[in-house]
Protein backbone atom coordinates (compact mmCIF):
# COMPACT_ATOMS: atom_id res chain seq x y z
CA UNK A 1 0.00 0.00 0.00
CA UNK A 2 1.63 3.44 -1.42
CA UNK A 3 0.41 6.56 0.03
CA UNK A 4 -1.14 9.25 -2.12
CA UNK A 5 -2.08 12.48 -1.62
CA UNK A 6 -5.69 13.22 0.18
CA UNK A 7 -5.18 9.50 1.61
CA UNK A 8 -4.59 11.52 4.88
CA UNK A 9 -2.50 8.54 6.17
CA UNK A 10 0.73 8.22 6.43
CA UNK A 11 2.40 4.70 5.44
CA UNK A 12 1.91 3.38 8.18
CA UNK A 13 -1.57 3.49 8.37
CA UNK A 14 -2.02 6.14 11.14
CA UNK A 15 -3.69 9.62 10.52
CA UNK A 16 -1.47 12.44 10.09
CA UNK A 17 -1.96 15.16 12.79
CA UNK A 18 -0.30 18.33 12.68
CA UNK A 19 -1.44 19.67 16.00
CA UNK A 20 1.96 21.04 18.27
CA UNK A 21 2.15 19.17 21.79
CA UNK A 22 1.96 22.15 23.68
CA UNK A 23 2.12 20.53 27.46
CA UNK A 24 5.73 20.80 27.43
CA UNK A 25 5.89 24.34 26.80
CA UNK A 26 2.81 24.90 29.59
CA UNK A 27 4.99 23.39 32.05
CA UNK A 28 7.85 25.25 31.18
CA UNK A 29 5.66 28.45 31.81
CA UNK A 30 4.04 27.74 34.84
CA UNK A 31 7.36 26.96 36.59
CA UNK A 32 8.69 29.88 35.04
CA UNK A 33 5.90 31.49 36.57
CA UNK A 34 6.55 30.36 39.61
CA UNK A 35 10.13 30.99 39.85
CA UNK A 36 9.05 34.76 38.76
CA UNK A 37 7.02 34.73 41.70
CA UNK A 38 9.44 33.75 44.46
CA UNK A 39 12.13 36.10 43.20
CA UNK A 40 10.02 39.22 42.54
CA UNK A 41 10.27 39.95 46.76
CA UNK A 42 13.66 39.20 47.08
CA UNK A 43 14.38 41.29 44.08
CA UNK A 44 13.28 44.34 45.40
CA UNK A 45 16.04 44.48 47.66
CA UNK A 46 17.64 46.63 50.10
CA UNK A 47 18.80 46.43 53.75
CA UNK A 48 15.82 45.15 56.01
CA UNK A 49 14.65 47.70 58.13
CA UNK A 50 11.40 49.07 60.50
CA UNK A 51 10.75 52.45 59.05
CA UNK A 52 9.03 54.37 61.20
CA UNK A 53 5.18 55.76 60.25
CA UNK A 54 3.58 59.22 59.01
CA UNK A 55 1.76 60.56 56.57
CA UNK A 56 4.11 61.15 53.64
CA UNK A 57 3.48 61.85 49.96
CA UNK A 58 4.87 58.98 47.73
CA UNK A 59 8.35 59.75 46.63
CA UNK A 60 10.67 57.61 43.41
CA UNK A 61 14.09 56.58 44.55
CA UNK A 62 15.31 55.39 41.03
CA UNK A 63 17.95 57.37 40.64
CA UNK A 64 18.30 58.42 44.03
CA UNK A 65 21.21 57.10 46.57
CA UNK A 66 19.75 54.84 49.20
CA UNK A 67 21.41 55.38 52.77
CA UNK A 68 20.61 52.86 55.21
CA UNK A 69 21.20 52.70 59.51
CA UNK A 70 20.34 49.28 60.84
CA UNK A 71 18.94 48.95 64.34
CA UNK A 72 22.52 48.14 65.15
CA UNK A 73 23.60 51.71 63.68
CA UNK A 74 25.72 50.02 61.24
CA UNK A 75 25.68 52.19 57.52
CA UNK A 76 24.71 51.01 54.27
CA UNK A 77 25.05 52.66 51.23
CA UNK A 78 22.46 51.21 48.86
CA UNK A 79 23.20 47.58 49.23
CA UNK A 80 26.38 47.89 50.38
CA UNK A 81 27.19 47.77 54.16
CA UNK A 82 30.54 50.37 55.22
CA UNK A 83 32.78 49.22 57.76
CA UNK A 84 33.35 52.11 59.44
CA UNK A 85 31.31 55.60 59.68
CA UNK A 86 35.20 57.10 58.00
CA UNK A 87 34.55 54.91 55.08
CA UNK A 88 31.55 55.90 54.20
CA UNK A 89 32.80 59.77 54.24
CA UNK A 90 35.19 58.77 51.72
CA UNK A 91 33.34 56.66 49.83
CA UNK A 92 30.28 58.25 49.35
CA UNK A 93 31.82 61.61 47.47
CA UNK A 94 32.79 59.28 44.66
CA UNK A 95 30.02 57.24 44.29
CA UNK A 96 27.51 60.25 44.22
CA UNK A 97 29.36 62.28 41.43
CA UNK A 98 29.48 58.94 39.30
CA UNK A 99 25.92 58.95 39.71
CA UNK A 100 25.57 62.71 38.81
CA UNK A 101 24.38 64.11 42.32
CA UNK A 102 21.32 62.59 42.68
CA UNK A 103 19.37 62.91 45.92
CA UNK A 104 19.60 61.17 48.59
CA UNK A 105 17.30 58.87 50.72
CA UNK A 106 17.56 58.12 54.41
CA UNK A 107 16.41 55.02 55.64
CA UNK A 108 16.90 54.86 59.41
CA UNK A 109 14.89 51.74 61.50
CA UNK A 110 12.67 53.19 63.94
CA UNK A 111 14.38 51.94 66.60
CA UNK A 112 18.05 53.88 66.03
CA UNK A 113 18.65 56.50 68.46
CA UNK A 114 17.89 60.11 67.28
CA UNK A 115 21.56 60.81 67.89
CA UNK A 116 22.68 58.39 65.08
CA UNK A 117 20.08 59.50 62.50
CA UNK A 118 21.02 63.26 63.05
CA UNK A 119 24.70 62.35 63.14
CA UNK A 120 24.33 61.34 59.67
CA UNK A 121 23.06 64.17 58.68
CA UNK A 122 26.01 66.26 60.10
CA UNK A 123 27.93 63.45 58.05
CA UNK A 124 25.87 64.65 54.40
CA UNK A 125 26.05 67.87 55.45
CA UNK A 126 29.59 67.97 56.12
CA UNK A 127 29.94 66.15 52.41
CA UNK A 128 27.93 69.46 50.71
CA UNK A 129 25.09 66.88 50.18
CA UNK A 130 22.09 68.84 49.46
CA UNK A 131 19.20 66.79 48.30
CA UNK A 132 18.52 64.79 51.18
CA UNK A 133 15.19 62.74 51.86
CA UNK A 134 13.59 60.41 55.14
CA UNK A 135 11.99 57.60 53.87
CA UNK A 136 9.44 56.82 55.77
CA UNK A 137 6.20 54.13 55.78
CA UNK A 138 2.58 55.28 55.48
CA UNK A 139 0.24 53.84 57.86
CA UNK A 140 -1.94 51.47 57.16
CA UNK A 141 -5.19 53.35 56.90
CA UNK A 142 -8.81 52.51 58.78
CA UNK A 143 -11.23 51.80 56.62
CA UNK A 144 -14.03 54.53 57.25
CA UNK A 145 -17.40 53.78 58.81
Amino acid sequence: MSWEPGQGRARGGLPLTADINVTSLVDVAFTLLVIFIITAPILQGGVEVELPQAEAGPITQAEGAVVTIGEDGQIFLDDTPMASREEFLEFLPGYLEQKNDPPVFVRGDRRVPYGDVMELFGMLRELNVTQVNLVLETPPRSPRR
